[in-house]
């Protein structure tokens, strides 16, 4: 059985999950958002390629800096609030590639 899943191990795909993780291509696209929210706003990060431990690290110290609520959703940043710029300027700090995108 794999300590992961719980599957047998020839039905096991963590291997093939952690991998689609870092489907990001190294360019965080931010964004904001307010569709299928209830009218709130809300600041997407898309595009990091990190795994999936250090994405929630980063996610935790982004929403820290913002001074905001969020979630980490399929590799996919979520900060309450529009924080664009805040975020923009804020990953291109850290060292990353960040653009926004949208209007």
């Amino acid at each position: 059985m794999c300590p992961g899943c719980g599957r047998p191990q020839p039905a096991c795909d963590c291997a093939a999950r952690a991998r689609a993780t870092q489907r990001g291509d190294g360019k965080a696209r931010v964004s904001r958002e307010t569709q299928r929210r209830g009218g709130k706003t809300v600041t997407v990060v898309r595009g990091l390629a990190l795994d999936e431990t250090a994405l929630a690290e980063l996610a935790k110290r982004l929403r820290r800096a913002c001074g905001a609520g969020g979630t980490l959703k399929d590799g996919v940043v979520e900060v309450q609030g529009d924080h664009v710029e805040r975020v923009v300027t804020w990953l291109q700090q850290q060292g990353h590639a960040a653009l926004r995108a949208g209007g």
